[in-house]
């Protein structure tokens, strides 16, 4: 994706994102639900692909970075050449950035070098149970990719400095649900798998589809959410997943 492609995007975001409250009150409770399992190994906390910034909200102490430069992003970063140093950072997270990176292991491998022993990289991502599969195969314009093969390494002589535009929006539930590569996993330990039955989100059409229900009744919606919890290869439609560098 080109930078004039990218900021159009982000443009067009960051207009949703003033007059669309729904899309505020969604996306923190994701950032609340990734809070909950920060490491409490000492370090900093860094947010990949940050978007509108909105972190901050829930985690203050949150660098916020992305590719391309924005007012309310601190730093500029590409999660396949991190600028930390070694055994620097406690926390990693990331909200729908995993699925756009073309080669995971080469970046978990990254994540790998900048962690503290204990630190921790908190994933959001779609979450594909059936309605997952049905919400995104329909409303959003990336693909789910099912059966498209992952690359898990990058070849040979890429360097990863200009990553061309990537995504897969299955990949994460392929991975650490249906457990494709987790055999190459060694340096981490999974600490949590979840599938959350977000139909919140879901409903509310995010940054690309139509806002399926009235702001107000939000807190029903949440509700509703806890019934279908048990049934995660139904109704999931997020997926949290957290690794943990092994000391």
């Amino acid at each position: 994706m080109g930078i004039e492609l990218h900021n159009e995007l982000i443009e067009k975001n960051h207009n949703l994102w003033k007059r669309k409250p729904l899309l505020h009150m969604v996306y923190m409770e994701l950032y609340r639900e990734m809070s909950g399992y920060l490491s409490a190994a000492a370090g900093k906390t860094v947010e990949l692909g940050s978007g509108m910034g909105s972190i901050h909200e829930i985690i203050p102490e949150c660098i916020r970075t992305d590719l391309f430069p924005y007012p309310w992003i601190d730093q500029i970063e590409n999660a396949y050449r991190l600028s930390f140093t070694d055994n620097s950072i406690s926390n990693l997270l990331m909200t729908d950035v995993f699925h756009h990176l073309r080669y995971p292991g080469t970046a978990l491998t990254e994540f790998l070098r900048v962690l503290v022993p204990g630190g921790r990289v908190i994933i959001m991502e779609p979450g594909m149970g059936l309605l997952g599969r049905l919400v995104y195969g329909i409303f959003h314009v990336e693909p789910i990719a099912w059966n498209r093969e992952i690359t898990w390494f990058a070849p040979d002589g890429w360097h990863g400095d200009d990553p061309d535009y990537y995504a897969a929006q299955g990949n994460a539930t392929r991975i650490f649900i249906r457990r494709r590569f987790t055999d190459r996993l060694d340096g981490w330990n999974i600490v949590e798998v979840k599938q959350i039955p977000a139909l919140a989100y879901a409903a509310s059409g995010g940054y690309s589809g139509p806002q399926l229900y009235p702001t107000v009744v939000y807190p029903l919606i949440k509700w509703i959410e806890k019934s279908l919890q048990p049934f995660p290869a139904l109704f999931a439609t997020r997926l949290m997943v957290v690794l943990e560098k092994k000391a």
